[in-house]
């Protein structure tokens, strides 16, 4: 991998900061406002539901996943829902959008590693203005050579950055916390993968698989990577 690899890809969302562990801290806000249209497990499973299928309509992010509250609460109320209580999922709306960029552990030194020795760029999916917010406040933009924000992330995505920055698969590296999305498409265009798995992972990226393929690579943190590279 070290004498192959030209370019490395690296997922921005909880691969270089955390980002799951603020929707489950909203998902539970939520629950506790609708508490009076049902369980806490009904609720959880419907707005799951109504998430999914919007993701073809709004996409990802913060501000998709709050319109997928609005609807869950619209549905489960019957159309009852009251106006301080939209408010209030506005309100938790707002504060993921507005939240703080924690870095995780090991990213900064492994880009200044990196950084010169490797034409380095970010390949996520999610709200343009979102992400674009994200890493400004990061302050990593400065390790990349181009940032690729993505409606998904699907092997035809993958094949539109290789055609639009002339990088041959075949020295493509994605590294991120997702095997669905960051690794499996790359891995069936040639490309290498290194896996680093995140605590939380979002139900619609959860795959338990096991890769059997010599450019495959799971790693435990970050850090790690650097032994290959």
């Amino acid at each position: 991998m070290k004498d192959t690899v030209d370019v490395i890809g690296f997922d921005a969302d909880d691969t270089l900061w955390v980002n799951e562990p603020y929707f489950k801290k909203a998902e539970k806000e939520y629950l506790e406002l609708m508490h009076v249209f049902g369980v806490p497990e009904v609720i959880s499973a419907k707005l799951h539901q109504t998430n999914v299928a919007n993701l073809g309509f709004y996409g990802y992010g913060s501000r998709s996943f709050t319109l997928s509250l609005i609807e869950t609460a619209i549905q489960l109320s019957d159309g009852h829902v009251s106006s301080s209580q939209i408010a209030g999922i506005l309100d938790i709306g707002k504060r993921l959008l507005t939240r703080p960029i924690d870095l995780l552990d090991g990213v900064l030194p492994v880009l200044e590693n990196l950084h010169g020795r490797y034409r380095l760029i970010v390949a996520t999916k999610g709200d343009l203005l979102e992400q674009e917010q994200k890493l400004k406040k990061s302050s990593l933009e400065r390790f990349f050579h181009h940032i690729e924000i993505m409606s998904d992330k699907n092997k035809a995505d993958y094949e539109k950055l290789f055609r639009h920055l002339d990088i041959s698969p075949e020295k493509f590296l994605m590294i991120g916390n997702s095997l669905k999305s960051d690794i499996l498409p790359v891995l069936e265009l040639g490309g290498f993968g290194i896996h680093v798995p995140y605590h939380t992972v979002w139900v619609h990226d959860h795959l338990e698989q096991e890769v059997d393929n010599p450019k495959f690579l799971r790693v435990e943190s970050i850090h790690e990577i650097l032994n290959t590279l």
